[in-house]
Order: structure tokens, then C-alpha cells, then sequence
């Protein structure tokens, strides 16, 4: 690690990528290099390759991906500069290397496959080719990816002109050098780009060595033995005020209710993708009381690690009433609650889970990455 370290200082050109310093041997490519050739699906159903593109006087590759954050917030940079270039004949196209199934998916609705880049891309309206090389990272390692999104800039005879960082800050609003336009725009005018060299920041591009943690949907876990309490009407009443401070998920279901055994495992997922952030899932079972015994083994056997609750009296109704004189008596029925009580979303019968999973996106706060909220709320 300390070589890792010492060598960034010294060779910024041959910038050790991520994978190198985890054991791989992949240099980030070499200011005047050539472009490595690539044969990749795409969102489009076709295989891409570089050939392709030998019309462009100028070729920008920008690696990234799904579920980052800082990634998200580029996208509509990217379709801007995708827009004003195109006539131009700069081709910009981008490639997800992020393995699928190790991501820490708190920031995002879907993971990092082909079939989630097809979502994502029709769901954001992406029109530039968006590439997939998660299974094998072989393109990424040729090129040395270190972080997403990572942004390469050839010219007409395919070498390497400009690498690094799309701009200088994440937040758009807060941009001063628009680093990769100036790259492009210099080679358009036959001119040497300025700043050849920028650091990439953002999300660690995920290898497939790297173990899924907490809060992924592949790596979450019960965080403790299942436990299910039994709550009458003084219970419902506060539920439905949501005194946790947390944007708070709710969905009344029952054994007997098939809708409701199918959508649970994908909303249990969904509470693990974002329960790291401010967030809670409350299950509530309308089963009859008698039924306890089933209900516990349905949740343990699915390792429901969010509150579970179950109607303490077979007045179905009037429990039902205690939570919300509206609510309707069928389920499955989930609504999403904001700390201040107001609902944001709900739905009778199975949940849409994207639309579910864009909501509490569009509800979270930003925190660490300001515009998130933004994102999610429009597209």
C-alpha cells in the first residue's frame, strides 16, 4: 500500500488503479496510449466495439456505473455532453466495470447488472451507448480504472489525450473547471490539451474480490434473532404517526395473501439496501391471532430483520381503523411515511418496488451528497 501510495505521488500518469493496489497488475493507461480495443453488450441489445467508432474525430470513454452516488450526479452532465458534441462527431459512450452483486446499494433502486442498466437507461432516458463489463473487468483493467465515473479522451488516431475527473465537483451548481469539455474542445481545434492529467474521484470501482457488506442486497442480514410482537389499537395509533425521526415503510400483509408472500422478499431487500441511512421498515400481519406460530416461521425463514408486528385481536377492522379510518380493509397495502407523519407514497395491492425504491429516494436527505434528492425526484 505505501508503493501504491508513493507511486501516485511520482507517476500521476501511470496512476496505480484500484485494482492494482488490490493485488491486480493493471496501470491506468498512459497519456499518448492507445485505446484499448473492447467487444462489449450494450443497453441497445448490441455488442459494441471500437472499430466502431473510427468516424469520431474525437472518442470519450467514461467509465461508470449504477449505484454510485457521484455517478448519478454526472449523468445528466454526461447527456448534456452527449447533446452539444454529437454534431460535432464526438462520440461519448460509457462502460459499467462494476461487478454485480457486491455493491452497497443504499444510494441507488437497482444493482450493477446488464438487465439493471437497461432499467436505469430507459428510466433516465440514456441515449449515448452505455456498455457492460462487469463479468470479466477485462476492459477496465486494461484502461486502469480507479474510481466511477472515470473519464478517457482520445483523439482521431485513437491515443490518449486526457484522463481523470469530468469536472471539479460533484454538486453542479459548485463547478469551476470543466475539465473533460476543455480536452475535448482542444483536440476539436487542433490545439494539445492543457491539463492532460486530473485525479478521478468518486466510488472505488467494485472487483469481484470485494465482499459483500451490510446493507447490500446480496450481503445483508438479519442483524438479530426475528422477533414478532403482537399490537392492538394504541399500537396502530402510533405506528401511523411515525414517532421513529425516520422516513418510515409500512406494509400490512398476511400468510394467506399471495400477492403479499411475493412482494416480501423484495421489500425486505429494499429495507437492507437503505437501512443504513434514516430509514425503518415496519411489517404488520392482519393474520388472526392463533396464527402466530406461522407467521414468526414465515418471517424467520425469510430473516425479516425489520420490526414485525401482528394484529393482537382478530378485529381486523378496527385495528385497521386505528392506524387510518381510510385505510383499506385488502392487502397487501404499503405506504411510506415522513417523519412528520405526512404519506408519501402508498399503494394497495403488489408493490411496483422501482417506483417504491424511487420514492424513498426522493424522500432521503442528501447528506453526504448534495442533488441526490433532485436526481430522484425528476427524470
Amino acid at each position: 500500500m505505501l508503493f501504491c501510495a508513493v507511486m501516485r505521488r511520482l507517476l500521476p500518469v501511470l496512476l496505480l488503479s484500484a485494482a492494482a493496489c488490490s493485488g491486480g497488475t493493471a496501470l491506468t493507461l498512459p497519456i499518448g496510449g492507445a485505446a484499448p480495443d473492447f467487444a462489449l453488450p450494450g443497453v441497445d441489445g448490441k455488442t459494441h466495439s471500437l472499430a466502431e467508432y473510427a468516424s469520431s474525430p474525437v472518442l470519450a470513454i467514461v467509465f461508470t456505473c449504477n449505484h454510485c452516488p457521484v455517478s448519478q450526479l454526472y449523468e445528466g452532465r454526461l447527456e448534456k455532453l452527449h447533446e452539444e458534441y454529437r454534431s460535432k462527431g464526438v462520440t461519448l459512450l460509457a462502460i459499467n466495470a462494476d461487478h454485480p452483486g457486491s455493491n452497497d446499494l443504499g444510494y441507488t433502486d437497482v444493482g450493477d447488472s446488464l438487465g439493471d442498466m437497461k432499467t436505469r437507461a430507459a428510466y433516465r432516458h440514456i441515449e449515448y451507448p452505455y456498455l457492460y463489463d462487469g463479468d470479466t473487468q477485462a476492459v477496465a483493467l486494461k484502461f486502469g480504472v480507479a474510481a466511477t465515473p472515470h473519464i478517457y479522451v482520445f483523439d482521431r488516431e485513437r491515443k490518449l489525450r486526457y484522463q481523470g475527473r469530468i469536472d471539479d465537483n460533484a454538486s453542479e451548481p459548485l463547478v469551476k473547471t470543466r475539465d473533460a469539455r476543455n480536452a475535448i474542445d482542444a483536440l476539436l481545434a487542433g490545439r494539445a490539451v492543457p491539463a492532460p492529467y486530473t485525479v478521478a474521484s468518486g466510488c472505488p470501482t467494485n472487483w469481484p474480490s470485494k465482499p459483500p457488506g451490510p446493507g447490500t442486497e446480496t450481503g445483508g442480514t438479519a442483524t438479530g434473532p426475528v422477533a414478532l410482537k403482537m399490537a392492538g389499537a394504541d399500537d396502530m395509533k402510533k405506528l401511523r404517526g411515525n414517532g421513529t425521526g425516520k422516513l418510515l415503510l409500512v406494509n400490512f400483509w398476511a400468510t394467506w395473501c399471495g400477492p403479499c408472500v411475493t412482494e416480501f422478499p423484495d421489500l425486505e431487500a429494499t429495507y437492507r439496501m437503505y437501512r443504513g441511512r434514516n430509514f425503518e421498515f415496519v411489517a404488520v400481519s392482519i393474520n388472526d391471532p392463533e396464527d402466530q406460530p406461522q407467521v414468526l416461521a414465515f418471517l424467520q425463514q425469510r430473516q425479516a430483520s425489520g420490526t414485525n408486528l401482528q394484529f393482537a385481536t382478530s378485529d381486523t377492522s378496527g385495528l385497521q381503523a386505528a392506524f387510518d379510518p381510510l385505510m383499506p380493509a385488502a392487502v397487501p397495502f404499503t405506504l411510506l411515511i415522513a417523519p412528520n407523519g405526512d404519506v408519501l407514497h402508498q399503494q394497495l395491492g403488489e408493490t411496483d418496488i422501482l417506483k417504491l425504491r424511487r420514492a424513498i429516494l426522493a424522500s432521503l436527505p442528501d447528506d453526504k451528497y448534495p442533488g441526490l434528492q433532485a436526481y430522484w425526484s425528476s427524470h
